[in-house]
């Protein structure tokens, strides 16, 4: 039988995911911040500020942001980092990797930038203090291989930080359904003139691993401790794995 993985809610082979995924943030990346403050409220923000604050990252500290996109992280990042340390944006998708670029260099910032797929990190191993994807892990083809990936180049001491859509508390998981599949593809038409990639992005969260499943595959990944934070009655989970 042959490779399949799911796109949303759809089966198709890895290769079909990887070119439809693509195809969906090349048109999103125009709007891709504006959308994310409709759709969330602005809370998008909070959560990566969390994110950043469990990091542990310090003066000095060497960062390896993955799905990257429009740098919001990986302008934090270097806040956190200063001038001694290094932090690499990355993304597999050449248009939000170029919108990402521009804004951090309107914002006076200056960051290596490598656009690279997460399954095959081209850096050596232990390269890294933190490794970091935000809202990017559900939508890679082999999310076990990228997770090995992360493990693979952190040091020891390191720590990997996972930042995703999760399953959200059960009594509000009809009212957050009904949000997500009638609000987001008529926000997506209005605002970025593309429903279909907003239906995606509601289905991809649907299908993704909840807090346990993903924190077993850190585990199985090879963390040595992994735990997670829900985040707005789990409608974001943050995992932070470690190595020793």
């Amino acid at each position: 039988m042959s490779e399949s993985t799911q796109f949303g809610f759809e089966e198709v082979s890895p290769d079909e995911k990887t070119r439809r995924v693509r195809g969906v943030f090349d048109s999103v990346a125009g709007r891709y911040d504006l959308m994310n403050d409709l759709m969330s409220g602005g809370l998008h923000r909070l959560w990566k500020r969390f994110a950043i604050e469990r990091s542990g990252v310090r003066a000095g500290a060497r960062v390896l942001d993955l799905a990257g996109g429009t740098g919001d992280l990986a302008r934090l990042f270097a806040a956190r980092a200063g001038a001694g340390g290094i932090v690499v944006h990355t993304d597999i998708n050449g248009a939000m990797l170029a919108a990402g670029r521009d804004r951090l260099l309107d914002a006076g910032i200056v960051l290596p930038t490598v656009q690279c797929n997460a399954e095959a990190l081209p850096f050596a191993a232990r390269a890294f203090d933190c490794v970091s994807i935000a809202f990017g892990l559900r939508n890679v083809t082999r999310k076990e291989q990228a997770l090995a990936e992360m493990r693979r180049v952190l040091r020891p001491g390191g720590t990997a930080l996972v930042l995703e859509f999760s399953r959200i508390a059960a009594p509000l998981a009809p009212a957050y359904d009904w949000y997500s599949f009638n609000v987001l593809p008529r926000l997506g038409k209005l605002v970025a003139d593309d429903a279909a990639s907003y239906r995606y992005l509601a289905e991809s969260i649907r299908v993704h691993p909840d807090q346990e499943a993903l924190k077993a595959m850190m585990v199985d990944a090879g963390f040595d401790a992994v735990d997670y934070h829900n985040l707005t009655a789990g409608v974001v989970a943050l995992h932070v794995g470690r190595v020793y």
